[in-house]
């Protein structure tokens, strides 16, 4: 993507939030760039004060970037069940980051994973988690580590990705705003 298509997605994601949140119509791009229409799937992240606030996404999408992000955005912003919806006041200090997903890869292996490099998506029964690939650089994990996390998140004991798990990875295109930007 571009760096003009990114700034556009970002102050949209930021847009929606800010309309569904004081309950306004949502913004609609006036002719989206191209790389806003590929059919992507993604995940929004929303931080206040450097900390999570919320994060929602999907794998695939049969809508164009632009319509997926706003749905993730208003779901990160309202329906992430970890945190209460966002409220007007949860307005003035929030900072937004954005991972446009590749398509997901089935590993035969864990040597597969290069953390840093990707995310892992780990099913196990009817339980499921999900870690970005910038989780494990953030905290500093080995792959070992960002596995026992992805079957912590999934529910699951810790060690369950050593037997019988189905382990998909992805990559991801991640931007963001700076916590500190200009509003």
């Amino acid at each position: 993507m571009t760096a003009k298509e990114k700034a556009e997605l970002l102050e949209l994601a930021r847009g929606t939030i800010i309309a569904t949140v004081k309950g306004q119509p949502l913004p609609v791009p006036a002719k989206p760039a191209k790389g806003m229409e590929s059919l992507s799937g993604c995940f929004v992240t929303i931080k206040q004060q450097g900390q999570l606030r919320g994060c929602i996404g999907s794998f695939v999408s049969s809508r164009p970037l632009w319509q997926t992000v706003q749905e993730m955005a208003v779901s990160a912003a309202t329906r992430d069940p970890r945190f209460y919806p966002m409220k007007p006041s949860d307005l003035a200090d929030f900072s937004l980051e954005i991972s446009v997903l590749s398509p997901l890869h089935r590993v035969q292996s864990v040597e597969e994973i290069k953390v840093g490099t990707h995310g892992i998506y780990l099913i196990k029964g009817h339980a499921h988690g999900v870690l970005l690939p910038q989780v494990a650089t953030e905290y500093g994990w080995d792959r070992e580590t960002f596995l026992r996390h992805t079957c912590l998140k999934a529910g699951l004991p810790e060690n369950a990705w050593q037997k019988e798990c189905e382990i998909y990875l992805f990559s991801a295109e991640v931007f963001g705003e700076e916590p500190s930007a200009p509003r």
